[in-house]
């Protein structure tokens, strides 16, 4: 059995083209604020041989608090947005320059991408826009350097990503890497947490049979950190969906390298289905919900069950305000969301023909009833 599962993991790894490394705060500064330039050297090196061989490589670092904090002399992490956005504005020179420095001992260029919510999560068109930016980056054979922008976001709970966790998984959706990479602290996810962390075996493998939701997953315990194996598997989750695959790795004790090359290290979340497309993981993954329709037990079993469309009697309830053509999620009676799509009505006429037949509709609305949601504009969750 460990042998089919070596096997299965490099098979998968071998198909991949592109790939996103998030690298944590306790990798990349270690416990004294000071950049390991040790370990970025070497992933350095290992992220200029995958592009030799001709793979596309863009890199989330954190980091940016912990190394201003110890160029300020800080010992704890400030909890004030304007003290974070400063301390961020330091660091971030000291991060970005560390690999400057360190890829241009290749011969090869970084380019330094500051991201917020609002670029990835509001309008299609910058998404776009977003997309086209590193595919350019990547032709002219720059290594993106990927990190939220703290030192200017407005409200950190607010509108920003909240953890480079997150903003990793987005940025894998968003160019359609194969594989996600998380570098952290912990050789992987594992089957317990007690009260002085991780407790049992490695999970090796995670896929669409493992119920995470019985699992007591660790939270964060770095001063300089604001992720934990929570933040690691919900980006794991959002890319299973698209079709993607993550590993949450040791980033002192694990090499890039090694991972690409199939050897079983930290643990891999394997794809939940197929690859989604361009327009289906924005409306899944990137795009702002504008509300929420509730269905009953039936109408759940079609879309989830039987690739069915929403029809208008299987809707019982929906909250917000929203105009044909917008995101909405749809959740079942628990207030489990099992699916996003685009709606064919407005909030307003929701609320007319809920729960009514076809022909119900067409007498209520004077033409022709539609689907609330088409299949082709469904993502399930």
């Amino acid at each position: 059995m460990a042998g089919k599962s070596a096997l299965d993991r490099s098979g998968r790894m071998g198909k991949v083209k592109r790939l996103v490394v998030k690298v944590g705060s306790r990798i990349v500064a270690g416990g004294s604020n000071q950049l390991d330039r040790r370990v970025l050297r070497r992933l350095a090196d290992d992220v200029v041989e995958l592009r030799r061989r001709g793979l596309d490589v863009a890199l989330v670092s954190s980091g940016a608090v912990a190394a201003g904090m110890g160029r300020l002399g800080l010992k704890n992490r400030p909890t004030a947005i304007t003290e974070l956005q400063a301390v961020a504005a330091v660091g971030q020179n000291l991060l970005v320059s560390t690999y400057e420095s360190l890829f241009k001992r290749h011969g090869v260029a970084v380019g330094q991408v500051l991201l917020t919510a609002e670029d990835m999560l509001d309008d299609r068109q910058r998404y776009l826009n977003l997309r086209n930016t590193f595919r350019q980056l990547f032709a002219y054979g720059v290594v993106p350097v990927i990190n939220e922008n703290d030192s200017v976001a407005v409200a950190e709970l607010k509108r920003t990503f909240g953890e480079n966790d997150a903003l990793a998984a987005y940025v894998a959706n968003l160019i359609r890497a194969e594989l996600l990479v998380i570098f952290s602290d912990v050789e992987g996810l594992y089957r317990a947490y007690g009260r002085d962390g991780p407790e049992g075996e490695i999970i090796a493998t995670v896929d669409g049979s493992t119920d995470l939701d019985k699992l007591a997953i660790g939270r964060a315990t770095s001063h300089v950190g604001r992720g934990g194996m929570q933040t690691k598997v919900r980006a794991a989750r959002l890319l299973m969906a698209c079709g993607e695959m993550t590993v949450i790795a040791h980033g002192n004790r694990h090499r890039l390298l090694d991972i690409l090359e199939g050897k079983p290290l930290g643990t891999l979340f394997a794809p939940a289905r197929k690859r989604l497309g361009s327009r289906k993981r924005w409306i899944g993954f990137a795009s702002p919900c504008k509300g929420s329709l509730t269905v009953d037990s039936g109408a759940e079993r079609a879309i989830t069950m039987q690739g069915r469309s929403l029809l208008p009697a299987g809707v019982v309830d929906h909250e917000g305000s929203f105009a044909p053509g917008d995101v909405v999620r749809v959740e079942n009676t628990k207030s489990t969301e099992v699916a996003r799509g685009l709606t064919r009505y407005a909030s307003e006429e929701i609320g007319k023909i809920r729960g009514k037949s076809s022909p119900d509709v067409e007498r209520l609305l004077g033409r022709p009833a539609l689907e609330v949601i088409h299949r082709d504009d469904m993502v399930l969750i």
